[in-house]
C-alpha cells in the first residue's frame, strides 16, 4: 500500500508556473530523493506534500486522506508529516533541553533513544547560541521527529555543513529511517547525497517530473543531458566519435550521440577492438586519477584508480556495450 500519493499537481505563483502536473507514489519505508537545479520546483513540491503550499491543481493522499493546504485550514500543514526546511531557526539562548522539552510528545525512553538516534543527547545542557551549524540541524531535526510523524521532509539537509558534519548527519538520517522506522524523502544537489541513499530518484527540469527511477538506472541511462549532468561527470561523443565507436560492437547509432560515464572508459594495451588517441592531460582527485584522452573527433575523460600513461603517450580506449547509451 501506498503511504503517499502525489498526483497532477500544479503549482502557480504571480502568473509564474512552479510544478507542472507532479505525479508520483512513495511506499512506506521507501526513501525518496528528489534533484534537479536551483529553480526547479523541488522545494515547493515538498511544500505541498507537507500541507504548506497550496496547489493550483491536483491532489496529495496520505495514509489515504487527503492532505489540506494552508488556503483550507486555519493551520497549515498534516500532524503525520514533518517539514524540515533549510531556513528553520532555534529559539535564541534557551538551553537545549529546554527547546527539545516543548515539543516532546514522546516518554522518556522514547526521547532518549531519539536523543541518541540524534546524536544529541552530549548537547542538552547546551544553549542554542552555542551550537555548530549541524549540531543546530540536529537539535532541529529531534524536535522535529519528537512529534512522532511518519514521513520526514528534508529540504537540503546537508547545505553548508562541512564534511565531519555532514558525514554524521548522514548517518541520523539513515537511522531515522532503520531505527525509527519513519519514512524519508529529502532533497540534495550533490549526487554522492542521492545516489547511495534513496530507492528511488525525482529529476525536476523547470517544474516538470523528466525521469524517475533507481540511482541505477538514471545514473546508467539519464533521460537527457540535464538529468545526465545532475548525478556527474559524463562523456558526449560527436557524430563521427559516435560512429567510430558503435562500429566496434556492430551497432548503428543511427544519428544519435552514445554518452558514457568516465569510469566506464577502458585503457587497452593495443587497438584491437578500440579507439587511438593520445593523452592530453592528468588530474588527481583524491580517490580516483581523471585522465583526458584527445580523439581523432572528441575529447574523452577517463577515471582510472592509478594512471599508467604520462601526457602525451599514445592510448587506446575502449567501453563495452551495455556502458554506452545513445541519446
Amino acid at each position: 500500500m501506498n503511504l503517499l500519493e502525489v498526483d497532477g499537481v500544479c503549482v502557480e505563483e504571480a502568473g509564474k508556473t512552479i510544478l507542472q502536473r507532479i505525479s508520483f507514489k512513495q511506499q512506506e519505508f521507501q526513501k525518496i530523493a528528489v534533484a534537479g537545479e536551483t529553480g526547479s520546483g523541488k522545494s515547493t513540491l515538498l511544500k505541498v506534500v507537507a500541507g504548506l503550499a497550496q496547489p493550483s491543481e491536483g491532489s496529495v493522499v496520505f495514509d489515504g486522506e487527503k492532505v489540506i493546504g494552508p488556503v483550507d485550514k486555519l493551520v497549515p500543514g498534516h500532524p503525520g508529516i514533518a517539514y524540515l526546511s533549510q531556513h528553520f531557526e532555534l529559539p535564541h539562548s534557551l538551553r537545549v533541553e529546554q527547546v527539545l522539552r516543548y515539543a516532546n510528545a514522546l516518554s522518556a525512553e522514547e526521547a532518549g533513544f531519539l536523543y541518541e538516534i540524534c546524536r544529541v543527547e552530549h548537547l542538552l545542557d547546551r544553549k542554542t547560541n552555542q551550537l555548530s551549524g549541524g549540531e543546530r540541524q540536529r537539535i532541529a531535526l529531534a524536535r522535529m521527529l519528537s512529534t512522532a510523524p511518519r514521513l520526514l521532509l528534508l529540504d537540503e539537509p546537508y547545505s553548508n555543513l562541512d564534511t565531519a558534519h555532514k558525514n554524521i548527519l548522514k548517518s541520523v538520517i539513515r537511522d531515522i529511517s532503520d531505527e525509527l522506522e519513519i519514512t524519508c524523502t529529502l532533497i540534495s544537489h550533490d549526487p554522492h547525497d542521492t545516489l547511495s541513499w534513496a530507492d528511488e530518484l525525482l529529476v525536476l527540469q523547470e517544474g516538470r517530473l523528466v525521469q524517475q527511477g533507481t540511482p541505477q538506472q538514471i545514473y546508467r541511462h539519464p533521460a537527457n543531458m540535464y538529468t545526465a549532468a545532475l548525478f556527474g561527470s559524463y562523456n558526449l561523443l560527436s557524430t563521427a566519435g559516435t560512429a567510430a565507436l558503435a562500429a566496434l560492437h556492430n551497432l548503428h547509432p543511427n544519428g544519435k550521440s552514445v554518452l558514457v560515464r568516465p569510469e566506464k572508459v577502458k585503457l587497452e594495451t593495443n587497438g584491437n577492438k578500440a579507439l587511438a588517441g593520445k593523452v592530453k592531460s592528468i588530474g588527481y582527485f583524491g580517490s580516483f586519477y581523471e585522465l583526458e584522452v584527445q580523439l581523432p573527433d572528441d575529447l574523452v575523460k577517463v577515471r582510472l584508480a592509478e594512471p599508467r600513461h604520462q601526457p602525451c603517450d599514445p592510448v587506446h580506449i575502449s567501453v563495452a556495450q551495455e556502458d554506452m547509451w545513445f541519446m
